[in-house]
């Protein structure tokens, strides 16, 4: 549906006042609120079409300076944002030690190259390289409360180095290699002298990795005070770097593990069928060479929402990460197919809390279905990365000012899901503002307005058209 933009979405209107210091006029404040309203309301959330439908605008280019121009700071608003998340739910979330921080990244596929810094990122879903923008984000999860916290842009070496243009101004005869095993060889060969190249260097310093940018994350939600106690993450991010950090500031984290990874078998102390300890001849034992080797019997049932796993869990010690625990988990009793494994340094845990608080991961993948479908978190056009983020930023509040909807008007009994669903208050926003501008229209035909003037004034540029 196309809408005019005749004044902020209610649900805009009620939230918004908090952040109206962040912007230096009230002009400023408006393109704030009209924005917020148009990825709400609108199908067509791209900033040109959120610009036709705000009629309370005399320079339809107003908008697209507010992104380009306008020193309104990103990284203000969303510290605020977080903020008045945590003041409102206050009596609505669990404790610090119930309470998650997921971390995960996806992908803004884009056609075209015109797209500051977007380059070709691995798409795991179907094994393809699309053109596209990689976002690495954190969440947050405190039964039914869990909204988005930080994000950052993850850039790979070769583009945010221009690795190629520097191979070609230094090794001007060199043929780059396109095969990865030879490519990373010419990589190590040509290194030397390409940092030497004082510019390369400069480059090369900026480069983050996406276990740093996680890092960072995790820095970035502990200095804003939000109350947790477990980091939830897949095995990409299992890393020496990331977890140290986490040590350091007395977080705990629980993390899909890979099957190829080696366990000691120093006190692993497996039993057979029989009761007789399972001998190993060599000191370590990849995952998927131990999981034949425990016998059936030690796989329990663990019920968790209806579902029945079949787990088996021990401490283990797997190199780079420590004494840490194991679950193996089967969704069939035969033990048939393949298995989900997870690992924690939650020791004294068993297999059912594991698995239970790792599948609060799960609100970061809603996350970013609702904010891709409902409020145009990829439908961006701008070419800047500053004016992106800023897309980004916004689309965060949207999303937050809508979550604050899904939560139970009581907060005498805390539930551990939200109550209504972002899809939801997003139709109930729109019918409200329908029915604001059919007030509006009624208002100005009480005023002795020709009824053409009216239509005129609010659907001549036919913003205003139904579809089915």
């Amino acid at each position: 549906m196309q809408l005019p933009i005749v004044e902020p979405a209610p649900i805009v209107t009620e939230h918004s006042a908090a952040f109206q210091d962040l912007f230096k006029n009230r002009c400023q404040f408006q393109h704030f609120q009209n924005y917020l309203t148009g990825m709400i309301v609108l199908d067509n959330k791209t900033m040109a079409n959120i610009t036709r439908c705000v009629l309370d605008s005399a320079d339809k280019t107003n908008l697209s300076r507010f992104f380009s121009e306008a020193d309104w700071d990103v990284s203000s608003v969303n510290k605020e944002r977080v903020a008045y998340l945590l003041s409102k739910t206050e009596k609505h979330r669990l404790s610090a030690r119930k309470s998650v921080l997921p971390i995960d990244d996806t992908l803004f596929e884009h056609v075209g190259s015109l797209f500051e810094y977007i380059d070709k990122h691995y798409n795991h879903g179907n094994n393809t390289y699309p053109l596209a923008h990689n976002l690495v984000t954190s969440h947050y999860v405190s039964g039914a409360v869990r909204f988005p916290v930080g994000w950052r842009l993850y850039r790979r070496y070769d583009e945010c180095t221009q690795w190629e243009e520097f191979v070609v101004k230094h090794f001007p005869e060199a043929v780059i290699p396109k095969r990865k095993k030879e490519r990373n060889k010419f990589k190590k060969q040509i290194e030397p002298t390409l940092l030497a190249d004082p510019e390369f260097l400069a480059l090369h310093e900026t480069f983050r990795t996406k276990i740093s940018l996680a890092v960072e994350l995790v820095k970035e939600a502990i200095e804003q005070d939000l109350p947790f106690e477990t980091v939830l993450f897949d095995s990409w991010y299992l890393a020496p770097e990331l977890l140290e950090v986490l040590a350091e500031h007395g977080k705990k984290w629980i993390s899909i593990l890979k099957i190829n990874r080696n366990i000691s078998v120093n006190n692993l102390g497996i039993l057979d069928e029989e009761g007789k300890r399972i001998p190993f001849e060599k000191p370590k034992i990849k995952v998927e060479d131990l999981i034949p080797l425990i016998p059936p019997s030690a796989f329990k049932p663990v019920e968790i929402d209806d579902r029945t796993y079949y787990c088996f869990s021990k401490n283990v010690h797997i190199p780079s990460l420590g004494k840490v625990r194991l679950v193996i988990s089967f969704d069939s009793p035969d033990l048939e197919g393949t298995c989900a494994v997870l690992v924690t340094n939650h020791l004294s845990w068993n297999a059912k809390k594991i698995i239970e608080t790792y599948l609060l991961r799960w609100p970061i993948e809603t996350f970013y279905q609702d904010a891709k479908q409902q409020l145009g978190l990829n439908q961006y056009r701008m070419r800047k990365a500053k004016a992106i983020q800023k897309h980004w930023c916004l689309v965060f509040v949207a999303y937050s000012f809508l979550h604050l909807e899904c939560l139970p008007v009581s907060r005498r009994h805390k539930v551990h899901k939200p109550v209504k669903t972002i899809g939801q208050i997003v139709r109930q926003q729109t019918r409200q503002l329908i029915e604001n501008l059919l007030l509006h229209t009624h208002e100005l035909l009480d005023q002795g307005i020709d009824v053409s003037q009216v239509f005129a004034q609010l659907f001549a540029k036919q913003v205003y058209t139904m579809t089915p």
